[in-house]
């Protein structure tokens, strides 16, 4: 599995502004709904309801914010990083500046556990998330990621 495989070029988002982590969600449940066709509001429940049990802050203004949806075939991501950190309930305490937020199918076992996996090692790297927070476009965004993920293979 690599980030390719969960993440869409056109699932990866900058935020100029997100007031909290209630509106981030609403702005992750608008990027899976315009790259996946998920629901939107579904898509934002999900997410308040898998927060609930927990905060997804993992640390040093990274959020992995995850929930598992009906009608997915595997698991895809969206990826947004927002100009203006966020409170986020961090284990840190710390703003969250960086989110990647996954998807996966209800009935998902190991598969869902392997891209958190994915995901947190990417960005537990200091030196990958000061490129990422220097680049603030899109297409670079996702080239990061998907290339630094498959040399890391």
């Amino acid at each position: 599995m690599d980030l390719s495989s969960i993440l869409k070029p056109e699932a990866v988002k900058v935020l100029s502004a997100a007031s909290s982590k209630k509106r981030l969600f609403q702005e992750i449940g608008e990027v899976a709904a315009s790259a996946y066709g998920m629901d939107a509001q579904a898509t934002v429940e999900a997410l308040l309801d898998r927060e609930s049990l927990g905060p997804t802050g993992v640390g040093h203004g990274v959020a992995l914010p995850h929930a598992r949806m009906p009608g997915l075939t595997g698991v895809v991501g969206s990826f947004l990083i927002m100009e203006k950190p966020i409170d986020f309930d961090s284990v840190d305490r710390q703003p969250v500046d960086i989110a990647f937020a996954l998807f996966a199918p209800e009935d998902a076992g190991v598969e869902h556990l392997k891209a958190l996996a994915l995901v947190s090692r990417t960005l537990r790297d200091a030196t990958m998330c000061a490129k990422l927070r220097a680049n603030p476009d899109p297409t670079t965004l996702y080239a990061i990621l998907t290339e630094a993920q498959s040399v890391a293979a």
